[in-house]
């Protein structure tokens, strides 16, 4: 199972997201982040991917680790992955569309989670409300439908 690192950011009482233009996920919304580089420790690859992702530039120490979740694709095991969970509160500059990600401040009681990955709405509650937590999520198909969910 593959490593990825997933950051939400946050500016007062919205929170941004960016539609993924490209690879995996496209067409929803979703919070910056991606693979480990080498020996990248997780700390590291957040940092670079929200910079390249966003242009916005991130101090390491104000990036809080909040968990992982286990994502299980019945029909796509290669696409198996642990994501690590991060809450950004505080970023230098303004969200840039890049070739990847296009970004969009919502406000918290209108975010797009019809256009987002269907378990989306079990573990990014925790996230708003900066609670500590883990999950394990099946999914049936390539991610259509939830099969199971645990977030504790």
């Amino acid at each position: 199972m593959k490593t990825l690192t997933l950051a939400i950011l946050f500016r007062g009482d919205k929170i941004l997201l960016a539609m993924k233009k490209r690879g995996f996920g496209v067409g929803k919304w979703n919070g910056y982040g991606g693979k480990l580089e080498g020996v990248e420790k997780p700390i590291d690859a957040i940092v670079r991917e929200i910079e390249e992702e966003s242009g916005l530039v991130v101090d390491r120490n104000l990036l809080k680790e909040l968990g992982f979740i286990d994502f299980y694709f019945d029909d796509k095991k290669e696409w198996d992955q642990r994501v690590i969970i991060y809450r950004l509160n505080k970023f230098t500059g303004e969200p840039i569309e890049t070739e990847e990600m296009a970004p969009e401040f919502f406000d918290l009681d209108k975010i797009p989670y019809n256009d987002m990955w269907p378990a989306d709405s079990k573990w990014l509650p925790y996230v708003i409300s900066g609670i500590k937590f883990s999950g394990e999520i099946h999914f049936s198909g390539t991610g259509e439908r939830i099969f199971s969910c645990v977030i504790e």
